[in-house]
């Protein structure tokens, strides 16, 4: 379940996805299969190349993408999670979750 995100952030980023680009979208969640996590990025991009690319280039492994037409992701959570948003510079999504030590 996704919640602390509005819709309009959700369509921008969707839209986003969809031109190609890469795009980031933060917000809490609860699973119980992964308990001990509370907030997921969603890194979208409609070409999988780029995806997979980016997904390298942060030394993941680009076959976890969920390749799921038409807004393909990779699921950040945890250490790796918050070390890609600084590395990203994604301050905003850093403060706005509590993610900062």
């Amino acid at each position: 379940m996704a919640f602390g995100i509005n819709r309009g952030e959700l369509n921008r980023w969707k839209e986003a996805v969809t031109r190609g680009e890469i795009a980031y979208l933060t917000h809490y969640w609860l699973d119980a299969r992964f308990p001990d996590f509370r907030t997921v990025t969603k890194v979208g991009c409609a070409d999988l190349e780029h995806l997979s690319a980016w997904c390298s280039s942060h030394g993941l492994n680009p076959r976890y993408i969920h390749n799921r037409p038409p807004f393909p992701h990779f699921d950040l959570m945890g250490r790796k999670q918050v070390e890609i948003l600084r590395r990203e510079k994604l301050w905003d999504h850093l403060k706005r979750f509590r993610l900062e030590d």
